[in-house]
């Protein structure tokens, strides 16, 4: 009697699971390539390499620990099990590195980023035409130690003219209390100025100061010192307005879209160019009598939502940046609010905890590159499935890379790339706003206005004429 004999079918092995420390490392050599560092000199007696500071760095803000030395301690541990080695073994040995590496350091990991960012953004790396990016300030306070006090306190806080007015009517009021209240110092805090690109909604780059420093400041400094794609267009509110900031922006080759209120004034009918609807001009007389050239504007009265805000442009030909994208591209703008919540809240840096001031500017810098990484990581994946960079969400993906370091030897139940697929937000509808019903309702709430235009007088013309016999 034959043999009867089965057929085997050949069965695909089935996919395994690294380990939460392999995959992270790939991620992150995907995102820091050593090579950027190669022009590098370090002293002889240097014993790290520069992409094992920049991993250690960055695991290190990815902590959630409440302690910045127990921070380390989780990033050493894993850098030391995942990697092998660690740049250093102590955590003054870390920030001592960090204080005098990050200026070199920093700029090749922010031109790697954008690489990435063009790289892997697809449609979202550009809004239209337009590499859009919001600019907006905030504050992040640190530890009140006398040289942070010294550092970012502004010197001469209570004595202007404002302080002074208010001190003498509040008088009467402390005088009827039984116990007048022990005025406390001003807490140091940490000013940040940050580019946040509108298409991909994460970082582009930023810069900080003490508390009193100025925004605006910060905005000419980086438009001066950075390079930026072709057909930049810079999205503000309405604090970043004013003759030198825009004509800065426009020497630069570069757009803006500002919204601006009752604090602007603009000229019509000057006769500086061939005029058409929406055209102003921004030439205040400081700048006239100095034979400065009046800036062309167009002046946009767009709706978002509920609400009808006036925007100003250098952009004008109509073709380029219509009302309707004027408006999108600022609604887009109140994501730059949004990153900023994510950093102090979610990220928990409400407040540094470092205890000098070149320690917590280092503390910030790192912590805004960690959180862009993360970002950087989550946007790359979803975008790869079709998904809207809007939808991501950073509490998600911030709790997926913790997790993954602090659990570097176990194998996940899913894949470390589809949990970042995976971390988006809730889809359903709403019925209810999301306003607690505990929120006070102010009767005097801020309105921006509308910029005040008048005509070109005949003293603005003269000045005009004078103008152009210096550039004839």
């Amino acid at each position: 009697m034959a043999k009867r004999t089965e057929s085997r079918k050949c069965v695909a092995p089935k996919a395994t699971l690294e380990v939460n420390g392999a995959t992270l490392r790939r991620a992150v050599n995907w995102a820091v390539d050593a090579r950027i560092f190669a022009h590098l000199r370090f002293h002889g007696n240097t014993s790290w390499r520069a992409l094992d500071l920049v991993v250690l760095a960055v695991v290190w803000v990815w902590s959630g620990h409440a302690r910045l030395t127990g921070a380390f301690t989780e990033a050493h541990r894993w850098s030391t099990r995942v990697l092998g080695r660690a740049a250093v073994d102590s955590f003054q040995g870390l920030l001592k590195a960090l204080v005098r590496w990050t200026t070199p350091l920093l700029p090749l990991l922010v031109e790697q980023l954008h690489r990435l960012m063009e790289e892997h953004g697809g449609r979202h790396w550009r809004v239209g035409r337009w590499l859009a990016l919001a600019v907006d300030g905030s504050r992040v306070s640190v530890a009140r130690t006398r040289d942070n006090e010294k550092a970012f306190c502004a010197p001469n806080y209570g004595k202007g003219k404002t302080a002074k007015y208010r001190k003498k009517n509040s008088q009467g009021q402390r005088a009827s209390r039984k116990r007048p209240e022990k005025m406390q110092p001003v807490k140091p805090q940490i000013w940040v100025t940050l580019l946040w690109h509108l298409g991909l909604q994460m970082p582009w780059s930023w810069r900080s100061g003490p508390s009193y420093a100025s925004e605006r400041d910060h905005w000419r400094e980086m438009i001066a010192r950075q390079s930026f794609p072709e057909n930049t267009l810079f999205c503000g509110d309405a604090g970043f307005v004013g003759y030198d900031v825009w004509k800065a922006v426009g020497d630069a080759g570069h757009a803006f879209l500002v919204r601006v209120g009752a604090n602007v004034k603009l000229l019509r009918g000057l006769g500086y160019v061939r005029e058409h609807a929406g055209v102003v001009y921004c030439w205040p007389n400081r700048a006239a009598r100095a034979q400065l050239p009046p800036l062309v504007l167009r002046l946009l009265r767009v709706r978002v939502g509920r609400c009808v805000m006036h925007l100003l442009t250098n952009v004008l030909d109509a073709r380029h940046l219509t009302a309707q994208d004027a408006a999108q591209l600022y609604q887009l703008r109140w994501g730059v609010e949004l990153q900023f919540r994510t950093i102090k809240q979610t990220f928990g840096r409400r407040k540094l905890r470092s205890r000098s001031p070149e320690r917590a500017l280092v503390e910030l810098d790192w912590s805004l590159l960690g959180l862009w990484l993360i970002q950087l990581f989550a946007v790359r994946e979803q975008v790869e499935i079709g998904e809207v960079p809007e939808h991501c969400s950073v509490a998600l993906a911030i709790q997926v890379i913790r997790d993954t370091v602090q659990h570097y030897s176990e194998r996940p139940e899913r894949a470390f790339r589809e949990q970042l697929r995976s971390a988006t937000k809730d889809r359903y509808q709403r019925t209810k706003p999301k306003q607690g019903r505990y929120r006070p309702k102010y009767k005097d709430r801020p309105k921006a206005g509308s910029p005040a235009i008048r005509v070109a007088t005949a003293g603005h013309k003269a000045l005009l004429q004078r103008y152009l016999k210096t550039v004839a």
